[in-house]
């Protein structure tokens, strides 16, 4: 019969004994006494952990040979294997990962991942884009917004800044992670200005400091525009964040009260977060049928052929549900037929799903530039093996005190109510504009230039107005992107442990 050898194994360590024959010859008059090896321990704990999840939940598990449900024939082979493989991050990337897969992330320490999906980050509150300096190495950084309550709100920098170096030293493609990324909790930002396509220093120097525990407000600015008959409301949303749910409610009583018409969501900066508050979102937007089907999941063939509908399919919603403190009130929907979308490059997964979901019931337009494609879900997974390693904020006891990792995971591709999932390589704008960093306006300013395109597209009003962009925003890395733990579709109660746990099969 074949096994699967998904238990935790008690072994613990497994001490391998190396010593020496003691019979050794003797040699004229001389005795050669060889000397006692210590015995080698070699901690499978965490290989363990990593290879049962992934046996179980990885979506590429049947195209990995490492992973294959009968690759080991006893358990003794099984452990063999993972003593093979004395370190767990060497075997994680090198054996048990599919080649292809862009999205999926771990840390030493689960509760970093846990903080991350909350929002929750060591952070100075600057966020930023980094582009290169014409076909030079050099690279410079703009200022996209500023987190509120954070160390850099205090400081003299505002969304537009332009910085060209760190303590002194010029960025360039070689020391950029170093300098903007790197261990260093404070740093000095050099200033730059724009001056006629040109960037150049000035005397100005900005100092900002990370400090622990910074919680950004995925709600950065709201507003209602009035422009003829029109009255539109604009809605920016930074990250999909479980417990934000009741604020976009009210965001939206808001828009119901000063009676919006037309609404633009600006997506631009947000890699991802909650599917279940992507779901509020769309419903907040479209309307609150749960017969509709806004999004299916796609697991692995093994996990496919035990879930059923209740497993893979994600419906609109009528309430805000009561995860992380929801109050599970009634949506305020605006039941609109048509939407207005800014997303960008640095707009992923989450964000997509949004846009994708609402499509077969609604026009989406779509303004900015192409999205960066993350068809694909994860679930946040801990040693707790009674809990089918899917992390519990209830179970969190139960976790392996020896194994403190956590594995995030590609387990799922989504699609929407039409079967369609082919944006691995991004989501193409009905209406192309890349950010200006001559020129980047006041976010929720009716004249900010993506806002204003929008606008121009609801009203008509302003055909002439001229979108030419001097220096758009060629991304090679940004505060958000350089870290894959913000572009996530967090696939929440997607596993059902009563119909699949990780216990050994005899």
């Amino acid at each position: 019969m074949k096994k699967f050898f998904l238990s935790l194994l008690c072994l613990g360590f497994i001490v391998i004994s190396c010593n020496k024959n003691d019979d050794d010859p003797v040699i004229e008059e001389e005795t050669e006494i060889p000397e006692e090896e210590t015995p080698v321990e070699v901690d499978i704990e965490v290989q363990n952990f990593f290879w049962q999840t992934l046996n179980t939940y990885y979506f590429w598990q049947g195209d990995v040979p490492d992973l294959a449900d009968d690759k080991f024939d006893t358990q003794t082979a099984y452990e063999q294997y993972l003593t093979e493989n004395p370190i767990p991050l060497d075997f994680l990337e090198n054996k048990l990962l599919f080649s292809e897969d862009r999205f999926t992330f771990y840390d030493e320490d689960y509760k970093e991942l846990v903080n991350s999906s909350a929002g929750v980050s060591k952070s100075n509150g600057l966020q930023f884009g980094l582009s290169l300096i014409g076909e030079t190495d050099d690279v410079f950084g703009y200022v996209e917004y500023i987190v509120k309550n954070s160390d850099a709100s205090t400081k003299e920098i505002i969304r537009g800044d332009v910085f060209i170096g760190v303590n002194g030293t010029r960025l360039n493609r070689t020391n950029y992670i170093d300098l903007l990324f790197g261990d260093n909790d404070t740093f000095t930002l050099n200033m730059a200005e724009i001056v006629n396509n040109t960037i150049s220093p000035i005397d100005k120097n900005v100092t900002l400091t990370k400090v622990e525990n910074l919680q950004e407000d995925p709600i950065l600015v709201t507003n209602v525009i009035t422009s003829g008959d029109r009255k539109i409301g604009y809605f920016m949303y930074n990250q999909f964040v479980s417990g934000s749910e009741d604020a976009m409610n009210a965001v939206f009583a808001d828009f119901i009260a000063q009676g919006v018409t037309d609404l633009v969501i600006d997506l631009r900066y947000n890699l991802g977060g909650r599917g279940s508050t992507a779901a509020v979102l769309a419903s907040l937007i479209h309307g609150t049928n749960t017969n509709n089907l806004l999004f299916r999941t796609i697991y692995n063939a093994k996990l496919q052929a035990i879930f059923d509908s209740s497993d893979t399919d994600n419906f609109f919603v009528n309430t805000t549900g009561s995860d992380n403190g929801g109050s599970n009130a009634t949506l305020n929907t605006l039941n609109l037929s048509k939407v207005y979308i800014l997303a960008t490059g640095s707009s992923a997964s989450a964000s997509e799903l949004v846009m994708v979901g609402l499509e077969p019931y609604m026009d989406v337009v779509h303004i900015g530039t192409t999205t960066i494609g993350k068809n694909q879900g994860s679930v946040l997974f801990v040693d707790d093996p009674e809990g089918g390693n899917v992390y519990n904020e209830t179970r969190v006891g139960n976790i392996n005190p020896n194994v403190k990792w956590g594995l995030q995971p590609i387990i799922s591709r989504v699609e929407n109510s039409a079967g369609f999932s082919d944006y691995a390589d991004g989501l193409i704008p009905d209406i192309e504009l890349d950010e200006d960093i001559t020129n980047l306006g006041i976010l929720g300013d009716a004249n900010e230039p993506m806002l204003a395109r929008a606008i121009q597209e609801i009203t008509g009003v302003g055909a002439k107005r001229n979108f030419e962009v001097i220096m758009p925003a060629n991304v090679i890395s940004s505060s958000k992107l350089h870290d894959a733990r913000n572009a996530t579709l967090l696939l929440n109660n997607s596993i059902s442990n009563s119909k699949f746990s990780l216990t050994q099969k005899k």
